[in-house]
């Protein structure tokens, strides 16, 4: 269980998206606890919502249709979201580079949604960033 970088949502693979939505809603159902997503207990709620937020927009962007909100809407039940990139303490070049390599590992043995194109896309950005 992994919140990707909120600066590569662009770049997943349809199965990591999809991924993502599902762990979002475990952890709206039950707070998962998990050594990669622990810190996140450490923000406000708003923080989660910035990120879901960004999920959602890049699920609508590709398409995808979402069947229910009903976890979702009950966990954020009047929070709005927070200003800014969520976690930003912990979403830093040195995470970008896990989940990139992470990623890359996916790529390289062969996943069968990343294509050269997305996976070339996320190197580029990376690069870019000095993150590498």
């Amino acid at each position: 269980m992994r919140l990707w970088h909120v600066d590569i949502l662009t770049f997943l693979p349809r199965s990591q998206l999809l991924a993502q939505w599902r762990e979002l809603n475990s952890i709206f159902a039950k707070e998962d606890k998990h050594v990669l997503i622990n810190y996140i207990y450490e923000y406000d709620k708003r923080e989660l919502k910035t990120y879901t937020d960004c999920v959602l927009a890049q699920m609508r962007s590709r398409g995808y249709t979402i069947r229910t909100f009903d976890k979702m809407e009950r966990y954020f039940d009047g929070i709005e979201a927070a200003s800014g990139k969520p976690y930003a303490k912990h979403h830093d070049d040195d995470y970008l580079r896990i989940c990139y390599y992470n990623l890359y590992e996916k790529y390289i043995r062969g996943q069968k949604d990343y294509d050269d194109a997305l996976f070339q896309q996320l190197h580029a950005y990376v690069t870019a960033r000095g993150a590498l």
